[in-house]
């Protein structure tokens, strides 16, 4: 049972990241195609980071009773996968945070690149 403890953390963190997506509508519900695309880019791009590292031998997989011990590849544990898949949803989430806090405090008003706005327009 200790062997999924990570995993199941991975999977836990990713649940509560959907909800929060889900609830305020930030990455997969405000944009399902745009979303996955992102997501899918992120993941795919430090995956080939991870392999690219594990090659040079920067990266080998370490040993934990909390652990699966399924490989995807020659020192790249299934954990892996998930973890990245992980950062990449929390990023683009507080992405979509951040965004939303933002766009909350601009003058109601006040709309992006409008000819009245502070340092844009005309001059």
């Amino acid at each position: 049972m200790t062997g999924l403890a990570y995993l199941a953390a991975l999977v836990v963190a990713l649940a509560c990241m959907a909800l929060l997506d889900h609830r305020y509508r930030l990455v997969l519900w405000a944009d399902a195609r745009r979303g996955v695309a992102v997501l899918a880019v992120g993941v795919a791009f430090f995956l080939v980071w991870d392999v690219v590292a594990i090659d040079a031998g920067f990266y080998e997989r370490g040993g934990s009773a909390g652990t699966t011990g399924v490989m995807l590849a020659p020192e790249l544990p299934l954990e892996e996968l998930f973890f990245i898949t992980f950062l990449c949803y929390l990023t683009l989430v507080a992405h979509g945070l951040a965004r939303r806090a933002l766009a909350a405090r601009r003058p109601r008003g006040a709309r992006r690149g409008a000819a009245g706005a502070p340092g844009r327009g005309r001059r």
